[in-house]
């Protein structure tokens, strides 16, 4: 015979229809409430959500998914291998704007790192399945699969910094989140100039990436005669930026001042010239960009850099993409550039 002592494990959690009982509505009302529907009245809402609280209901995931025909789950997708994204401070940074936005949406982070082409085929079925509401792809190079496995699927996307053509060659109304790169390395530039340096060189980032030649082109809008042999490519890391700066010294030792593509690259640049008894900033000025203060404030000496805002560029990309899938329209918002600013210290 079944035993008769009932079970404390046994799952009881309270159903939809008990909310509706409590809260004196129709469950269609409760569901609608719960599921986030308009048409309900105020007075009404109120009653059910506060039934909810009193009895500790939980949405079942996969009915709510059936009634909104949303997932509440949204991919982030970053162009990099595994060990940049957790060891540069910018992505960790920018998936912090992201996840506290995505919070604030009652949506979840889903992180797919795509580190070689043999990642591609995973992306690609995991959005084939359907498991996402969106994307978020940011760290974009010129060669890449992503655009085009996006376009595939027809997933409404946000791209973290400006793509090589708009959205990647594909309809222009698909928005992305940048800041103001050329603008902000003129300004790193000009400030350069101020301080009566003459031999300014630049250490870009990689040449696949908009960011990095989008900085270029600032310098050279400042610079426009300054010899490519000025012009050191480095990869956005310290260990980059190091070499770079150790080819520039070797080829240019006149040189007395060098804008540098991010403030990893300039922390490896800094190593060096102290490796070299250069002094910092009476022989050789140096400013970064980003402001990862992490990087700037612990540099020797700390770094002058432009700043952009990382984080809440991270918050805008959610921003842009809840605006596309609330809207009902299919109509997309329009892309958004961040102002930067230039934040002195001791290096320039």
């Amino acid at each position: 015979m079944p035993d008769p002592t009932p079970d404390p494990q046994r799952d009881v959690r309270p159903t939809l229809e008990a909310v509706a009982a409590l809260a004196g509505v129709s469950r269609a009302t409760a569901s609608r409430v719960v599921n986030g529907g308009a048409g309900v009245r105020q007075p009404l809402v109120d009653q059910v959500r506060q039934a909810v609280e009193e009895l500790g209901y939980v949405p079942n995931h996969a009915a709510r998914t059936l009634v909104t025909r949303r997932n509440g789950a949204v991919a982030v997708i970053i162009d990099e291998p595994e060990f940049r994204v957790f060891s540069d401070p910018f992505f960790s940074r920018q998936i912090r704007g992201i996840s506290r936005e995505l919070n604030a949406h009652d949506a979840q982070l889903v992180l797919l790192l795509v580190e070689g082409s043999g990642d591609f085929e995973r992306v690609t079925r995991y959005l084939a399945g359907g498991h996402v509401d969106g994307v978020l792809a940011f760290s974009l190079h010129t060669d890449d699969g992503l655009p085009a496995i996006i376009r595939r699927f027809r997933v409404p996307t946000v791209y973290g910094g400006r793509p090589e053509h708009p959205a990647g060659g594909e309809a222009p109304q698909v928005p992305y989140v940048d800041c103001d790169n050329r603008g902000g390395a003129r300004e790193a530039v000009r400030h350069l100039v101020s301080l009566g340096r003459r031999r300014i060189a630049h250490i870009a980032g990689p040449r696949d990436q908009t960011s990095a030649l989008d900085r270029m082109d600032g310098y050279h809008d400042v610079l426009p005669d300054a010899g490519g042999g000025l012009v050191a490519d480095g990869d956005f890391t310290a260990e980059g930026g190091a070499r770079a700066m150790a080819d520039l010294l070797d080829t240019h030792p006149d040189l007395d001042a060098v804008f540098v593509s991010n403030d990893l690259m300039a922390s490896g640049a800094l190593r060096v010239l102290r490796e070299r008894g250069v002094r910092v900033p009476e022989d050789v000025a140096v400013v970064g960009f980003d402001d990862m203060t992490s990087v700037a404030e612990a540099a020797v000496p700390p770094l002058t850099t432009v700043r952009q805002d990382v984080e809440g560029m991270g918050r805008l990309m959610v921003r842009l993409l809840m605006e596309r899938l609330n809207s009902g329209t299919g109509a997309w918002p329009e892309s958004v550039i961040t102002p930067t600013e230039l934040v002195r210290r001791a290096s320039a």
